[in-house]
């Protein structure tokens, strides 16, 4: 049975008047989510990012700069604190990012030189489904205390239970329209490491290395530059001199 808190939250996240998530628009119930978490908990920023089990599947909404920064951090590096979560099942609390060298080589030091100096991450699952991750950063270092934690986790059982209904009605085989446009991405990031695999012949793990480390390296968000790739404005043909 849901809690009174997880009520509160789903009566003020989806309008009173129209009750069915399905009938919402997605950047509105995400974004009043993302919005109203951070008033709540209280952080700086949040984001909430659909999962696969290979990785970031697109955002869904952020709240402000350095929240969007956080999530394409983590599709483009393929680490960070919502992989963790989602593949260790159970949330991960960092309250120093600056001191998280060890665990996110790539992913820590961009972070905190973007200002974030907290992140916890939340993972959307029930039972043996994982849906997704909800991401909160702090500006300054800190944990989270007891009354502030409780309300998080209210905030990813609300996420969980938004995208559980908008699912709950469409076939197996297919996402609905709110969540296949953030995953759209995910595909046109395949689709790119295909391409790449054949003009660098490498597999399909290294093809999605070199992707992202031409988009770090580059500071361009993963999926421009994997659409430039399947669009052929940007190759992988081992004689390349990497300009764009």
């Amino acid at each position: 049975m849901a809690s009174l808190r997880l009520r509160q939250i789903l009566l003020e996240v989806l309008a009173v008047d129209q009750p069915d998530p399905t009938s919402l628009d997605g950047d509105t119930v995400w974004g009043r989510l993302c919005a109203s978490a951070t008033a709540a908990v209280p952080v700086s920023g949040a984001g909430v990012a659909l999962m696969t089990p290979t990785g970031h599947g697109g955002t869904l909404a952020a709240t402000d700069g350095p929240a969007e920064v956080m999530e394409n951090l983590q599709y483009t590096l393929g680490e960070g604190p919502c992989l963790n979560a989602f593949r260790d099942r159970r949330p991960v609390l960092e309250h120093d990012v600056a001191r998280a060298g060890a665990r996110w080589p790539a992913f820590a030091p961009a972070a905190a030189g973007s200002g974030i100096a907290a992140v916890f991450a939340f993972p959307l699952q029930i039972g043996a489904i994982r849906l997704g991750v909800l991401d909160l950063y702090r500006d300054k270092p800190g944990p989270l205390d007891s009354l502030q934690l409780a309300e998080a986790l209210d905030y990813a059982a609300a996420a969980t239970t938004i995208l559980l209904d908008l699912q709950h009605e469409m076939p197996p085989d297919r996402l609905h329209p709110q969540l296949a446009q953030a995953a759209d991405g995910h595909r046109g990031i395949h689709q790119a490491t295909g391409i790449i695999t054949v003009q660098a012949s490498v597999g399909i793990n290294e093809a999605l290395l070199l992707l992202r480390a031409r988009a770090y390296a580059k500071d361009r968000p993963l999926l421009e530059l994997a659409q430039d790739v399947v669009a052929r404005r940007v190759t992988f043909y081992p004689e390349d001199d990497h300009d764009e």
